[in-house]
C-alpha cells in the first residue's frame, strides 16, 4: 500500500510521526511525499517574503534528505486551501497511493482545510491519517480538573508538566528508513514565488533539518546553562534562535525538549542553580505550547477576535501616520526604532524587545493590535501565528493570561534595564552609536541631551508625550469593563 506523506509545517525526517507511521504502513510498496505552494492563502494570512523564502529553501534541503531515503518529494501548486482537496487527490491517484498521512494544525482554517480533504479523499477511498506533531502534548489533553483548556499560563505549565511525566517522556523518533527506489522524480523547487520579496541575507537564517540540529547542540552547551540570566538583553546572543525552525517544522518540540532534559540532570524543573537556564528554556517551550492549545480550545482567535472578548468594543486611534513611523523605526524611542529596524534588516526581533515594541504600539500610540500582529506577520521569519497572536494580545491587555491594561511599559526604562550599555540600539540605529549608554547615558533618551547637541543628531523627536498614554488606556479599558 503506497503512501502519500503530506509536508506542511513538519519539513523534517527526525522525530516525524506522519512519516514513520507512513514508512511502517507502506513497506515494499514505499513512500511520496508531497508539498502544496499556496501563495495566495499565504497572503491572505499574512505570510512574508522572508518566512516564504525560508520555507523554500527548507524545501530544498528536505528534498535532498528525502532523497537519500529514496523518497521522492512532489511540489505542486494549490493557490487556496480550497485547491488542496482536489490537488491531493489527483497526486493520490497519479502515484497510486492508498492513503494520506500528515501533521494536524491547529488553527481554524487549516482544520477546515484537513477536513475537506478527508472527505474527498475518501470519495476515492483513500485513507487520511493525522498526526500530532507541533506539540509535545497535544492540545485537548491539558485541562482543568473541570474538563477546560487553561487560560493562565502558570497553572497550565504544572498540568503540562504532570501530563509530560505522567506519559513517561519518549525520545524523539529516528529518521526513517531508507526504501526501495521508486519510479516518481521528484519536483523542482522554485527559488522565489513573485510577490513574497524578501532583502534578508540568506546567510543569517541556514536553512533545513540540519541546520535547526546544528543550533540546538550550540545552544544546548553553555547559551543554555546561562539562558535565564542572559534571555532578555537583546545585545547578547542570550536566546536559541530556533524559533524560525519550530515555526516550519524543521526541528520538532520534543527534540528541542529531549536536549533540554539531557542538560538538566532528566528533570523538567531543576532547582539545582546551575540549572536554572534549562529550567527557564524548558518553561519557554511550554509557553509555546500553551498559545497552540488556545488555538485548539478558542478558535474565535483564529478570526480576528480578542480572547477577553469585551476588549472587541475598545475604539483604537486609527493614526496611520503614527502606525508608519512605528513601522519604520522612526518613533524618536530608541529601544523601539532598535527593534523596528531589526526586525525589517533580519526578519527577526529579540523576544525582550517585541514585547517593547508591541505595548508601545498598543499604548503609548493606542493604535491597533490587529495592526502590528499583521506587521509582525509580514517581516517575521518565524512567523507563527499561534505565538504571534499570543504574543501581542499578551502585550495589549485582551488576551490569555495578558498583562494587566494598567501595565504599561516604560520603554526607556526597559532600554536601561536591558541594553544598559546601549550596544543593541548602537547597531540598529547607528546615529545615536556616538551617545553614551549606562544608567543615565542619552543614549536610551536623547531628548535628554541640551538642545544644541540634541539639533546635531539626525534622529526624530518622540512622536507622542508618553506623561499624557496612560490616562488614556486607562479610561478606555475602564469603559469596557
Amino acid at each position: 500500500m503506497r503512501a502519500l506523506v503530506w509536508f506542511r509545517s513538519d519539513l523534517r525526517t527526525h522525530d516525524h510521526r506522519a512519516l514513520s507511521a507512513a514508512c511502517a504502513a507502506a513497506g515494499k510498496d514505499g513512500v511520496v511525499g508531497v508539498f502544496l505552494l499556496a501563495p495566495a492563502q499565504w497572503r491572505e494570512h499574512d505570510w512574508g517574503g522572508v518566512k516564504v523564502r525560508f520555507i523554500l529553501r527548507t524545501l530544498r534541503e528536505l528534498s535532498a534528505a528525502l532523497a537519500k531515503l529514496n523518497i521522492p518529494l512532489i511540489v505542486e501548486r494549490a493557490d487556496t486551501f480550497a485547491d488542496a482537496p482536489e490537488s491531493l487527490a489527483k497526486i493520490a491517484a497519479k502515484h497510486r497511493c492508498a492513503a494520506v498521512y500528515c501533521s494536524r494544525e491547529y488553527e481554524i482554517n487549516e482544520r477546515r482545510r484537513d477536513a475537506a480533504v478527508e472527505a474527498r479523499l475518501a470519495r476515492d477511498g483513500v485513507a487520511f491519517h493525522s498526526f500530532d506533531d507541533q506539540c509535545v502534548i497535544e492540545p485537548g489533553a491539558v485541562r482543568t480538573g473541570e474538563g477546560r483548556f487553561y487560560t493562565v499560563f502558570t497553572p497550565f505549565r504544572r498540568a503540562w508538566c504532570r501530563v509530560v511525566e505522567e506519559r513517561g517522556f519518549v525520545a524523539p523518533l529516528p529518521t526513517a528508513p531508507r526504501q526501495a527506489r521508486l519510479d516518481v522524480a521528484p519536483s523542482p523547487i522554485p527559488d522565489s514565488l513573485p510577490g513574497f520579496d524578501t532583502g534578508v541575507p540568506d546567510n543569517l537564517w541556514p536553512a533545513g533539518e540540519d541546520a535547526a540540529l546544528a543550533r540546538l547542540r550550540e545552544f544546548a552547551g553553555k547559551p543554555l546553562t546561562h539562558y535565564k540570566h542572559h534571555r532578555d538583553f537583546p545585545a547578547l546572543d542570550g536566546t536559541s534562535r530556533l524559533s524560525p525552525y519550530l515555526a516550519i517544522g524543521a526541528i520538532s518540540p520534543r527534540t528541542c525538549l529531549h536536549a533540554a532534559l539531557q542538560s538538566n540532570d532528566g528533570k523538567l524543573d531543576n532547582p539545582a542553580p546551575n540549572r536554572a537556564g534549562q529550567s527557564t528554556w524548558i518553561s519557554e517551550l511550554a509557553w509555546r505550547e500553551f498559545y497552540k492549545h488556545i488555538l485548539a480550545g478558542f478558535p474565535r482567535v483564529c478570526m480576528g477576535r480578542a480572547f477577553k472578548s469585551a476588549t472587541d468594543r475598545i475604539e483604537w486611534a486609527e493614526d496611520r501616520g503614527l502606525f508608519e513611523a512605528w513601522c519604520e523605526g522612526r518613533t524618536g524611542v530608541p529601544i523601539v526604532d532598535a527593534g523596528m529596524r531589526q526586525l525589517r534588516a533580519t526578519g527577526w526581533m529579540h523576544n525582550r524587545v517585541r514585547m517593547i515594541t508591541a505595548m508601545y504600539l498598543s499604548k503609548d500610540l493606542f493604535l491597533p493590535w490587529r495592526w502590528g500582529e499583521r506587521h509582525f506577520m509580514q517581516h517575521l521569519i518565524d512567523a507563527d501565528f499561534s505565538q504571534n497572536n499570543g504574543g501581542w494580545q499578551w502585550s495589549a491587555s485582551t488576551g490569555t493570561d495578558a498583562a494587566p491594561y494598567f501595565r504599561i511599559f516604560n520603554p526607556i526604562s526597559q532600554s536601561r534595564k536591558f541594553d544598559p550599555s546601549g550596544d543593541y540600539i548602537r547597531r540598529f540605529v547607528p546615529e545615536l552609536a556616538d551617545l553614551d549608554g549606562g544608567e543615565d547615558g542619552p543614549i536610551h533618551d536623547p531628548t535628554a541631551l541640551p538642545e544644541l547637541a540634541r539639533a546635531r543628531i539626525d534622529y526624530p523627536v518622540p512622536v507622542v508625550d508618553r506623561a499624557a498614554v496612560r490616562d488614556r488606556v486607562l479610561a478606555a479599558f475602564k469603559g469596557v469593563a
